[in-house]
């Protein structure tokens, strides 16, 4: 493991951030696992072993995972509906917006496992904007911690994923961007410092607000700060 603790203030260069979003830029726990006990009382499932598994993964593989037995590709469809139609207790976590509008439209994007319509409406209810070339599930056959969404999301920026730099909050999309060959911050909101200390994160921060990014449009570099 080669990830730094920060002690002080640590300075990186790249020439792109792919964000992840739940857990990162929205705070959706409250949302997403109301919608998780519905499903979980209605199938007779274990709702600590959703609770274990579910973030950072797409809804069909969380239930293949704790729910073998079940139809799950219709389950997944019908659970996506009740998410587009119920966006209650989503929230913008603190320093998003500040971030994302000082970021020039080059140099950053979003990849996430939730699909387009559903980045949509919690970007929309959070006071966010998306951004256009945004990787979904949709875009991707196979979803983190499979190095797919952050390799399309360097691609789509026209980056190298050397030239990289992955934010994200869950051991799988970790995992997915130190595989695709980029560094990785890990903001610990919904895991602990603990935990993603046992991740190949490079980066250990406690908190968005402690990401300070400026940019340079003339050679298009940016120079992220630390706390």
């Amino acid at each position: 493991m080669g990830t730094s603790q920060i002690q002080r203030k640590t300075h990186i260069e790249c020439r792109a951030v792919l964000f992840d979003l739940d857990g990162v830029l929205i705070d959706s726990t409250e949302c997403i696992l109301r919608h998780w006990r519905d499903w979980a009382e209605k199938n007779h499932v274990d709702i600590r072993k959703i609770e274990r598994v579910a973030h950072g993964l797409r809804t069909v593989e969380t239930m293949r995972l704790v729910a073998p037995h079940q139809n799950v590709e219709q389950d997944a469809a019908t659970f996506h509906d009740h998410e587009l139609l119920d966006t209650e207790g989503i929230i913008a976590i603190d320093g998003a917006l500040r971030l994302l509008t000082a970021l020039p439209e080059w140099s950053w994007t979003i990849v996430t496992s939730a699909s387009r319509d559903l980045v949509k409406v919690r970007m929309a209810k959070a006071g966010l904007q998306m951004p256009e070339k945004c990787v979904t599930a949709d875009d991707v056959r196979n979803g983190k911690p499979s190095p797919e969404p952050y390799l399309l999301g360097a691609e789509k920026l026209g980056n190298t994923p050397q030239e990289c730099v992955v934010v994200e909050d869950a051991p799988s999309g970790i995992e997915a961007g130190k595989k695709a060959g980029m560094r990785v911050i890990a903001i610990a909101s919904t895991h602990s410092r603990q935990t993603l200390l046992e991740t190949e994160a490079d980066y250990i921060v406690d908190r968005l607000l402690d990401l300070h990014i400026s940019s340079s449009d003339d050679d298009r570099i940016l120079s992220i700060m630390l706390e």
